[in-house]
């Protein structure tokens, strides 16, 4: 004689992936606009220094160079599309079809 126990289905037992993707999202939305800030900062203080606007705010530091305001700018911006891309899912729009190609013969009749 053969017992067989057939046990219900459980909760999926693995990693759960792309937990945040909403907050990922806001965060990203969020982030675009204060790189925008820093590119203005960093274009500010370059018009400073060719003498086209009154002086820079910050007189010393590291936050005095425009070097640091551009690159931070582009660091937030990055950083903005990488969240962007995880809340969203990484999902391609549109499927791309696939060309036609041309058909083999197998030798087999249809």
């Amino acid at each position: 004689m053969v017992v067989r126990i057939r046990f219900a289905l459980g909760p999926r037992v693995g990693k759960q992936r792309r937990k945040n993707r909403r907050m990922a999202a806001a965060v990203a939305a969020l982030l675009t606009p204060v790189a925008v800030m820093a590119l203005a900062l960093g274009m500010w203080r370059i018009a400073a220094d060719l003498n086209w606007t009154s002086r820079f705010y910050i007189e010393s530091g590291p936050l005095s160079h425009w070097q640091t305001w551009l690159a931070a700018a582009a660091g937030l911006q990055l950083c903005s599309r990488y969240l962007n891309r995880y809340g969203k899912g990484g999902a391609i729009p549109y499927e791309v079809a696939a060309a036609p190609g041309p058909e083999v013969r197998t030798g087999q009749r249809r």
